[in-house]
């Protein structure tokens, strides 16, 4: 069993393996009760969106981690996971904009992901 935190880094890692944009990890737990960590990014394309997806279930499965729900994955603008204590959110730009999560969960508390990302992301 993994704990929340490894849990999103393993999100984090799968999605910049498949190079999301503007990827953030908030710790939520001390603001809500839906979710331990939110990790948001950005997708350039509905094919990556879904790409996205798929490399974080599998990412997760591979440690032993399953999915409670998926919302969104055939609209193609934004799909949710969510693992409980995770909730991992993909969008396109404008979606991602629409929706403001960083805004709306502003009194979370934002996670450095550096050490996550690999060189190319962190510049």
């Amino acid at each position: 069993m993994n704990t929340p935190k490894e849990m999103a880094e393993l999100a984090v890692r799968a999605l910049d393996g498949k190079n999301a944009r503007n990827i953030r990890l908030l710790r939520t737990a001390d603001v809500t009760v839906l979710a331990d960590y939110f990790v948001i990014c950005t997708a350039t394309s509905t094919t990556q969106i879904k790409t996205l997806a798929d490399a974080c279930e599998a990412a997760l499965e591979a440690a032993g981690e399953n999915k409670l729900h998926r919302e969104g994955y055939r609209s193609g603008s934004w799909v949710l996971l969510d693992y409980g204590c995770l909730v991992i959110h993909l969008f396109m730009e404008e979606a991602r904009k629409f929706y403001n999560l960083e805004r709306l969960w502003a009194d979370a508390e934002e996670v450095d992901i550096s050490g996550l990302m690999g060189p190319e992301q962190q510049a």
